[in-house]
């Protein structure tokens, strides 16, 4: 299992209107082989800035499977033009964990 780790900063303004598409483009991503789940959270200090998280099974269940099918294309239709700048998507693999 990988996590996608993206820090997603709105535009001003922006942020009910982002939820809501956002709410709408998590059908599509949990629709795709290989993803595990996701969680959106809205940052406290900074009420622009949003921590983007999915499971995948796979890096390329991500990389290549989701953003190489047709539905990305209205993921980022639904969500890329209310980022401010554009974020940066990184992966990690789980090390530790605890309880």
């Amino acid at each position: 299992m990988i996590t996608e780790h993206a820090l997603l900063q709105v535009r001003p303004g922006q942020d009910t209107a982002f939820e809501a598409a956002f709410r709408e483009a998590s059908a599509i991503i949990s629709a795709m082989r290989g993803f595990g789940k996701l969680s959106l959270s809205r940052c406290i200090e900074h009420d622009r800035k949003y921590l983007l998280l999915v499971e995948w099974d796979r890096l390329e269940d991500h990389t290549e499977g989701f953003r190489g099918s047709a539905d990305y294309q209205q993921w980022k239709k639904l969500l890329h033009h209310f980022y401010e700048p554009f974020p940066t998507v990184e992966h990690y693999s789980q090390i530790v964990t605890a309880t």
